[in-house]
């Protein structure tokens, strides 16, 4: 008996470079900690005889994606209380 598509790993694989993609199309620091997530479930359901239900997998893939989320948050973000600011224009 095939498995279901929720545990096909390349799926997984194949949604994270779309959110990836989306991430590049559309700036916003929001879709990037769900295709780190979507990757990492990707990865995981590589190791054999790991199968879980939908409810436990979604579980893993919104755990991953908000820990993916605040890590890069903390590691690309602007030091605390500093605001980016620009004083020239390109066209100058």
């Amino acid at each position: 008996m095939a498995d279901p598509f929720w545990l096909t790993w390349w799926l997984w694989l194949a949604g994270a470079l779309a959110l990836g993609i989306l991430e590049i199309v559309l700036p916003g620091f929001i879709f990037l900690g769900f295709a780190v997530g979507a990757a990492v479930t990707g990865v995981l359901l590589v190791i054999p005889g790991l199968t879980p239900s939908l409810p436990i997998l979604l579980l893993i893939f919104a755990a991953l994606s908000l820990i993916a989320w605040l890590v890069l948050r903390r590691v690309y973000s602007l030091p605390h209380g500093q605001v980016k600011t620009f004083r020239h224009d390109i066209n100058d």
